[in-house]
């Protein structure tokens, strides 16, 4: 168990875990272009946007404040201008630190001086494209650009945004701490029967047996597959004969956090490091081989995802033997869209599908 503890702790450790945070504020400055409007010049924008990512929806709310303070042309009058929008947000697949985006939306603007019947205030739609760039955990850069369009007093009075800040996210569920493991009292060295399982004291190798177990002559624990799992809690009876298995007594598959873009099958600078270390772990404990397993979600066709996900595999077990591992300890395999573990109708769950897993067996 102390080998399982390990694989899984080295990992983790090597991987970033993003939190699903429910809110982001993100305070932008940026230059507004004006257009067909013969009053007000190009002037900055600040402002701030707050998306909330609670929902179970591909898109997103997002509540923008936009202030402006542009000059008339050929006067010394000049006006300020807030826009308030109410936007859906779309995000694309991230791709490894950049994540597209697209929005679409509704406002109202407001001038303070209308230089006359020049302007007016009035409702405006607007769509924009974009993108966050991951900084740190939590800290991203969103650049983007926005097209309003209104229409005037004089025509249309339309304007294009573009836009620059700094997003910070917050607001998701911390885990609950493991709870503290209970010490076992020490077996006392009087005969009977202590741990009341039919077998006395003075020959029970287990005399601290939990009630209930059935047990053998020894007073231990049935262990049928022997895998070091009781049976009365091993929820896979038959695990085959020097398989690594977990607390259930289940084969142990070590997620290696390995990312690919989108139909490729070539591995990133990242998971190149996840790769390394699991390299590492083999090279320490030649005892066992390991089968790499490609997943893939279930978009494209089944046949499609087949072979894309043991190209996936192949490509990870090559990386592994170029760094020391011997192959002839090192299978792959490809299950395509056979073994999802998420919801497959969400960014994060196809996310969490298209993985690559390690199963180590003892040699």
């Amino acid at each position: 168990m102390k080998k399982i503890m390990l694989i899984s702790a080295l990992m983790l450790s090597a991987s970033l875990m993003a939190d699903n945070e429910k809110y982001e504020v993100t305070p932008v400055i940026g230059y507004n272009f004006v257009e067909n409007n013969l009053a007000l010049d190009d002037a900055m924008l600040y402002g701030v946007e707050v998306q909330y990512n609670g929902y179970d929806s591909v898109f997103k709310p997002e509540l923008s404040v936009l202030y402006s303070n542009p000059d008339y042309e050929n006067s010394n009058l000049d006006a300020d201008i807030y826009r308030l929008a109410l936007n859906a947000v779309y995000e694309y697949d991230k791709m490894g630190a950049f994540t597209p985006l697209a929005k679409v939306g509704i406002g109202y603007e407001t001038i303070s001086d209308t230089y006359g019947t020049q302007n007016s205030d009035g409702a405006f739609l607007d769509a924009g494209v974009g993108a966050k760039i991951d900084l740190a955990k939590n800290i991203a850069l969103k650049l983007e650009a926005i097209y309003m369009l209104k229409d005037g007093v004089h025509g249309s009075d339309n304007n294009l945004a573009t836009l620059a800040g700094i997003s910070f996210a917050f607001g998701g569920t911390t885990p609950a701490p493991a709870p503290e493991p209970i010490s076992e009292p020490a077996p006392q060295p009087v005969d009977g029967d202590d741990d009341n399982d039919g077998v006395l004291n003075s020959v029970d190798s287990c005399p601290t047996t939990p009630a209930g177990n059935e047990v053998d002559a020894k007073g231990c624990c049935l262990d049928d597959d022997k895998d070091g799992v009781i049976n009365s809690v091993d929820k896979c009876l038959t695990t085959p004969v020097g398989e690594v298995v977990d607390a259930d007594g289940c084969m142990l598959k070590v997620d290696l956090h390995i990312n690919f873009n989108t139909n490729s099958y070539s591995v990133d600078a990242q998971s190149d490091v996840n790769i390394a270390d699991f390299a590492h772990f083999m090279k320490l404990q030649p005892e066992y081989s390991a089968k790499i397993t490609g997943h893939t979600d279930s978009r494209g066709s089944a046949s499609y995802n087949k072979t894309l996900s043991q190209k996936r595999a192949e490509a990870v077990k090559a990386l592994l033997v170029e760094k020391g591992v011997a192959e002839d300890r090192i299978a792959s395999e490809g299950m395509g869209e056979e073994s999802l573990v998420a919801d497959n109708s969400t960014k994060e769950g196809r996310a969490k599908n298209r993985r690559i897993e390690a199963s180590l067996v003892k040699n």
